[in-house]
């Protein structure tokens, strides 16, 4: 999303102003009388920050700009920021919703028709920006078995995080399930269940997370997300050389292998390393 606000947004004139979105006191600081939008992504990526959407959408409301969340990590089985007050959601299909890894496409979807959400679907019916119908269908299928994936998903990533927060190599977990989490209660009081998506930092810095990565079996290294099959990314690398991503940092991505497969994936690559 940086880079799209950088190679398009502000090309057009556009001001856009980046700020920490789980400091509410930091966001009202940078909002301009002609603030038009606040655009938060809750659990963030790759940090799993967690942002208070309610307080978001007040201070939206206040200064009469509208409030978007992505809601791809989450879907809205695990959270709903329409009745958290967002007046707009956005999804990756290619991710949770389809399930697979076989789709590519996104969603728009707007709480409430208004002149905006009208121009939305004007600017979508005259630059064709829609799926084709076999990616449609692919979707649709994805759907149907959303609920029992992301279940078996969330239940895995809890057990990956309770295992890597025990282990002496590891500096960080982030996931808001962990009780240890900054984020954990504000969690707990706006999703549903804390997510399938989770990261770590190893102590022997860039190296050993890259030989942890290549030491695996069960997961996949890849970027993406959401799909069957567990990935495991060196965040960083995949960000390119303006990411401000520790290199320390492994990104994992919790499929439907058991729980306990993955662990030890996890432990002999962390031995091996």
């Amino acid at each position: 999303f940086r880079r799209l606000v950088v190679s398009q947004f502000e090309c057009r004139g556009m001001r856009v102003s980046q700020v920490d979105m789980t400091n509410l006191e930091a966001v009202k600081s940078v909002l301009q009388e002609n603030t038009a939008m606040i655009w938060a992504e809750s659990p963030s990526n790759p940090l799993l920050k967690i942002s208070d959407i309610r307080g978001l959408a007040l201070i939206a409301k206040q200064r009469g700009a509208l409030l978007v969340v992505d809601g791809t990590w989450t879907t809205p089985l695990l959270q709903r920021p329409f009745e958290l007050g967002a007046d707009i959601v956005m999804h990756s299909l290619t991710k949770y919703m389809a399930g697979h890894s076989d789709v590519l496409g996104g969603a728009v979807i707007v709480r409430e028709e208004t002149d905006y959400s009208q121009r939305i679907s004007n600017y979508q019916q005259q630059s064709g920006a829609v799926l084709d119908p076999f990616s449609s269908w692919l979707t649709l299928r994805g759907l149907r078995t959303l609920g029992v994936r992301l279940t078996h998903q969330c239940a895995s990533a809890g057990r990956v995080a309770a295992f890597l927060a025990s282990n002496r190599k590891i500096t960080s977990v982030f996931y808001p399930g962990l009780t240890s989490h900054p984020g954990h209660n504000l969690a707990a009081s706006q999703m549903h269940d804390f997510g399938a998506m989770l990261a770590f930092t190893v102590g022997g810095g860039q190296s050993e997370a890259m030989a942890v990565a290549a030491a695996t079996r069960v997961f996949t290294r890849a970027t993406s997300l959401g799909g069957t099959e567990s990935l495991i990314e060196h965040r960083a690398s995949m960000e390119g050389t303006d990411s401000r991503t520790s290199p320390a940092l492994l990104r994992l991505s919790i499929g439907l292998e058991h729980a306990s497969d993955l662990i030890e994936d996890l432990e002999l690559a962390l031995t091996k390393s």
